[in-house]
């Protein structure tokens, strides 16, 4: 089988969405060939049975229209070398292509996993042969046609020949400052913690998705009016390709994410050996409660940042052991493995 794949970036270092480089490269192994159709470029390195298009975007000075033009040429014009097409995340694409892609008898596949959601997600649905999202809280795990998968994490590349020392008492976000992340309620929870006496240092690695965001200054206002800016640390987006070295240096990682998101991040902190705290129900109902705080709460978040950063040692092994259990079934391996029986049908 031959297949489609739109997304909106191709770039291995990408701090955001440069995991997807590994997906269309685990994903090449499973098809005959692989076109990929993406908003923006950068560097990557497939094999031969993957080639890739883009919009434009990563040249600058092209309107809306544009893009969309490019998209419609693209997708006729790639016609005979696809026979299905996998979108990831963004179901604009379907609600310009699917009646294209209907005419053409093309199996339509969508990706998309988060809590919100609308009727233009509902139409983009319904030309779908298959939804797929990690959640059960995710908006389009309500549809008869939604299949759970895996969330797909790339294991392999935790475990570089690099050796990196743990800090002690040291705490990491990593994502995009974006409010939906909510890493306002962290620096929340640090102020709790910080009156009380806890000892700890913190990293925030990203940025936000929006250029022009003025929500990271937010939070470094609310970092000096907690009086905890000798603790903490914004130090901007990082390249994918390094991101491993922030988890494997830090001792906890937070993920605030509401439940439906279920972040790669989660399972990526626990593969380089963090101990992980996350709101995401999804997250509890696989290693328990003992890692996840009520949704929107800090409060709750600063009781567990204080268990969590005065464990013994023997006690972070027996944490280490439970978390770990969860990585296995939630590998990319396993993810490309089923979304091949998924859409080959």
């Amino acid at each position: 089988m031959k297949l489609l794949i739109i997304t909106q970036t191709i770039d291995k270092k990408d701090s955001a969405l440069g995991f997807f480089h590994k997906w269309v490269l685990s994903l090449s192994t499973q098809f005959e060939h692989v076109e990929v159709i993406c908003l923006k470029k950068g560097e990557y390195n497939f094999p031969p049975n993957v080639s890739v298009s883009s919009l434009g975007k990563e040249l600058g000075n092209r309107s809306r229209i544009q893009y969309i033009l490019r998209f419609y040429r693209l997708i006729w014009n790639l016609k005979r070398k696809y026979d299905g097409v996998f979108i990831h995340m963004n179901q604009e694409y379907i609600l310009l292509g699917g009646l294209i892609w209907t005419i053409l008898g093309k199996k339509v596949f969508m990706w998309r996993n988060h809590y919100g959601g609308s009727f233009l997600t509902d139409i983009a649905a319904a030309f779908c042969n298959k939804v797929f999202c990690t959640s059960k809280f995710s908006y389009t795990a309500k549809y008869k046609k939604t299949v759970l998968m895996p969330v797909g994490v790339d294991v392999d590349s935790c475990k570089m020949d690099v050796s990196i020392d743990r800090i002690p008492r040291s705490v990491l976000f990593l994502g995009r400052l974006d409010e939906s992340k909510r890493p306002h309620l962290l620096i929340e929870a640090f102020g709790i913690i910080a009156k009380q006496g806890i000892k700890f240092n913190a990293t925030f690695v990203g940025g936000p998705s929006k250029t022009d965001s003025g929500y990271p200054i937010r939070l470094e206002k609310q970092v000096e009016e907690l009086g905890i800016r000798d603790k903490v640390k914004f130090v901007g987006a990082v390249p994918n390709t390094e991101t491993f070295r922030y988890y494997r240096s830090h001792d906890v990682f937070v993920n605030c994410s509401k439940s439906g998101m279920f972040d790669k991040t989660i399972f990526k902190s626990v593969a380089c050996g963090c101990l992980t705290i996350a709101t995401s129900r999804d997250f509890g109902d696989l290693v328990g409660d003992e890692f996840i705080f009520a949704d929107n709460d800090s409060k709750a978040l600063a009781e567990k940042l204080k268990r969590f950063l005065t464990v013994s040692f023997q006690e972070r092994a027996q944490f280490m052991e439970t978390l770990a259990s969860c990585i296995k079934n939630h590998s990319l391996e396993a993810l490309v493995i089923k979304l091949k029986e998924e859409i080959d049908i």
